[in-house]
């Protein structure tokens, strides 16, 4: 089982003042909401665990259907949290991502070579994310993973020439559009930090090059996800053309990191953020309002460790988002 079109279609007209508000967007054949939960930070003890799958319950049951994780996030404790949620949810009308790339204690293969690990941390050799999908779906108690992301494989070219990564990349998607054959993911993508903020580092026109010959025209290389908030608008202001301009060219969806940037935005908004943002009650709420407004985001995630940040947050719901000529606004 994993989301489905009817699911989502489901679970979106359960929320019709969300709906006639834009809150949800359409993603290849999903409903999404355009807030997602993440779920990176925090302490792994129990009371943080039993906090967390209550603030993914309040979410799935408040109108957020994308739910994003990593196998490293609080050490497999934020994947299991999404599988606690999940069993008090229905299935289909959730869209679960997840990452792996970085090794993490306790989820280390013993057949792992060392040649295929980068600086010590990180690998995307095809066995090495074959086993850890089978991990999170275990965590996470999921037959399909819906999307699963290389995690920041910009890190390989600290440590390994182009041509190199490229192989390697070359050969993760392979192993990436088998496991989709086998239903054990649905779409895969890349998740970044500096991959397309550091200049030289990833060329998004090449890595989606690499995995149509991989895969061919149907390729599941269809997800981006990396920073986009107020600190951070490279992804929009990049030229010839931005990342984002180039990702719809290429048919990806876009899915934004650190949309708060762990609360750092919040307490410096430019007056006319707040301004051009109305209907909003908190800094938090227009700054997720910003990233969901940007042109070529499908959606903003951010971290909820409680189910009072569900609630805050689920604010901007009601609210439409920026038209364009409002969006464009705010840069000038």
């Amino acid at each position: 089982m994993y989301a489905t079109a009817e699911g989502t279609r489901r679970f979106a007209s359960r929320h019709p003042d969300y709906q006639k508000a834009g809150f949800y967007r359409t993603v290849l054949d999903l409903q999404v909401s355009s807030l997602g939960i993440g779920t990176y930070l925090g302490e792994t003890g129990e009371a943080a665990n039993n906090a967390y799958a209550e603030a993914l319950i309040r979410a799935g049951e408040g109108g957020i259907n994308f739910f994003d994780t990593a196998i490293n996030y609080r050490n497999q404790q934020s994947e299991r949290a999404i599988g606690t949620a999940l069993r008090r949810l229905v299935r289909d009308e959730i869209v679960v991502a997840t990452k792996a790339g970085f090794l993490t204690p306790g989820a280390v293969p013993e057949f792992l070579d060392r040649k295929d690990v980068a600086g010590g941390m990180h690998s995307i050799a095809p066995r090495f994310l074959a086993d850890q999908i089978e991990r999170s779906r275990a965590n996470m108690g999921v037959d399909t993973i819906d999307v699963f992301y290389l995690h920041n494989p910009e890190t390989q070219l600290d440590y390994t020439p182009r041509t190199d990564f490229e192989d390697r990349l070359r050969r993760a998607f392979a192993q990436l559009e088998r496991l989709a054959e086998e239903q054990k993911i649905r779409w895969f993508g890349a998740a970044t930090w500096d991959g397309f903020r550091k200049p030289g580092s990833l060329d998004l026109a090449r890595v989606a090059q690499i995995a149509a010959e991989e895969g061919g025209a149907g390729h599941r290389f269809r997800f981006l996800q990396l920073p986009f908030n107020l600190a951070m608008v490279e992804a929009f202001t990049g030229r010839p053309r931005s990342v984002l301009e180039q990702a719809a060219e290429l048919g990806l969806v876009v899915v934004a990191s650190a949309t708060l940037m762990q609360a750092r935005v919040l307490g410096q908004m430019p007056n006319p953020v707040a301004e051009l943002l109305p209907g909003l009650a908190t800094d938090a709420q227009r700054a997720i309002q910003f990233t969901r407004s940007t042109p070529g985001i499908a959606v903003a995630l951010v971290g909820m460790g409680r189910p009072e940040h569900v609630a805050e947050n689920l604010g901007v719901a009601p609210v439409l988002p920026a038209t364009p000529e409002e969006y464009l606004r705010l840069y000038s």
